[in-house]
C-alpha cells in the first residue's frame, strides 16, 4: 500500500492549519487546508524572487518580467454546472447520478472536466469537510437527504441547483478548494480507476482515463504541484509498458519539474533513475540526470527502494 507519509500519497494527511472564509487581517497566515500547507499562487510571491532595486535590466525587461510575472501568478478560477441527471436502477439499488461539469473561466478552455457524482458523494464530502471545517461551511446550504419522491423530476431539478451552488460555494472557500477531501471528490474516482486499470496491465484503457482527468487535477493543485506526480508518473509507465518512449518522456519531464528538489520525495529517485534509461534509449542528454540522482545519493545514501512501476501499483488501493 502506497506510504501516507508523502503530499504525493492518496492517504497522506499533513498539519491540520486553521482557516477563515472571511476576510484575513495583513498578519494573518492564510491556510491551505489539513494536508496541503503550502503556498501557491494566490499567496503573495516571495519577496527573493523579485529583481532588487539595483538590478541591472532595462525598463523592458523589467516591464517583460512583472508582464511575465502577473501571468504566471495569476489565479485559476473554476465553474461548476450540474449539467444533467439520470436514474440508475441496479438489482440492489435506485439512484440519481449528476453530470458536473468544470470550466475554467476568464479564457477558453478546451479541456473542461466531466464527471459523474451521486447524492452519496456529495454527502460524503459534505461530513469529511465538517470534521476538518465545520466552522468554516457553516453556511454552506447542503441539499438534505428525503425518504420519497427523491426520483420526481422536481426533485432533481431541485438538486442540481443545489449541488451547484454547494460546489460554487465551496470553491469560494480558499482552505476548502485547496483541502484534500475536495479535491479527491473531484478527482479520485477516476484517478483510482486508472490506477487500477494499471495494475491489470490495461495501459491504454488506463491513459485514456488519466488525459481526461490530468488537466482538472492541474487545476485543482496549481498551489501545490507535487499532488501531480503520482499520475504523471502512471502515465510514464503506461506510455513506457506501450512502447511510446517519447510520450513516456515527457510525462516524466512534467513530474520531475512537478517535484523540484524534493529529493526526500519517495518517487524522486525512481523517476529519475526511469527517466535517464528513457533519455539513454532516446539519445537524449541522461547525464545530467545521472550526475542529479549520485548528488542526491550521495547526500542521503539509500538501499535499493521501488521501481518507478513498483511504486505507482501501489497507489490507490482502497
Amino acid at each position: 500500500m502506497a506510504s501516507a507519509e508523502h503530499p504525493g500519497s492518496p492517504g497522506w494527511t499533513g498539519p491540520v492549519a486553521p482557516c477563515t472564509a472571511g476576510t484575513k487581517t495583513k498578519g494573518e497566515v492564510s491556510a491551505t487546508g489539513p494536508d496541503l500547507p503550502h503556498p501557491g499562487p494566490e499567496e503573495d510571491s516571495d519577496a527573493d524572487s523579485s529583481p532588487s532595486p539595483n538590478s541591472s535590466m532595462t525598463t523592458r525587461e523589467l516591464q517583460e518580467y512583472w508582464r511575465n510575472e502577473k501571468c504566471c501568478w495569476k489565479p485559476i478560477k473554476l465553474l461548476f454546472e450540474v449539467a444533467s441527471a439520470r436514474i440508475e436502477e441496479g438489482k440492489a439499488s435506485k439512484f440519481v447520478m449528476y453530470q458536473i461539469v468544470v470550466i475554467q473561466t476568464g479564457s477558453f478552455d478546451s479541456s473542461k472536466a466531466i464527471l459523474e457524482r451521486r447524492y452519496s458523494d456529495f454527502e460524503r464530502l459534505q461530513k469529511n469537510l465538517l470534521k476538518s471545517f465545520g466552522e468554516e461551511i457553516e453556511d454552506v446550504a447542503f441539499p438534505k437527504k428525503r425518504l420519497m419522491g427523491n426520483f420526481t423530476q422536481e426533485m432533481i431539478s431541485e438538486r442540481k441547483l443545489a449541488f451547484k451552488e454547494y460546489l460554487s460555494l465551496l470553491y469560494a472557500i480558499r482552505c476548502i478548494r485547496r483541502s484534500r477531501d475536495f479535491i479527491d471528490f473531484l478527482t479520485r474516482p477516476e484517478l483510482k480507476e486508472a490506477f487500477g486499470c494499471l495494475r491489470a496491465g490495461q495501459y491504454t484503457k488506463a491513459l485514456d482515463i488519466l488525459v481526461h482527468v490530468l488537466p482538472l487535477l492541474e487545476k485543482l493543485t496549481a498551489h501545490w504541484r507535487v499532488l501531480m506526480v503520482p499520475a504523471l508518473c502512471a502515465m510514464l509507465v503506461c506510455h513506457r509498458e506501450l512502447e511510446r518512449p517519447l510520450e513516456a518522456f515527457a510525462a516524466g519531464e512534467r513530474a520531475l519539474e512537478c517535484l523540484g528538489a524534493r529529493e526526500g520525495h519517495c518517487y524522486y529517485v525512481p523517476l529519475l533513475d526511469a527517466m535517464i534509461r528513457l533519455a539513454y534509449s532516446l539519445g537524449k542528454d541522461f547525464v545530467s540526470l545521472q550526475e542529479r540522482l549520485e548528488e542526491c545519493q550521495l547526500r542521503k545514501p539509500t538501499s535499493r527502494g521501488f521501481t518507478l512501476k513498483e511504486l505507482t501499483v501501489r497507489e490507490y488501493l482502497c
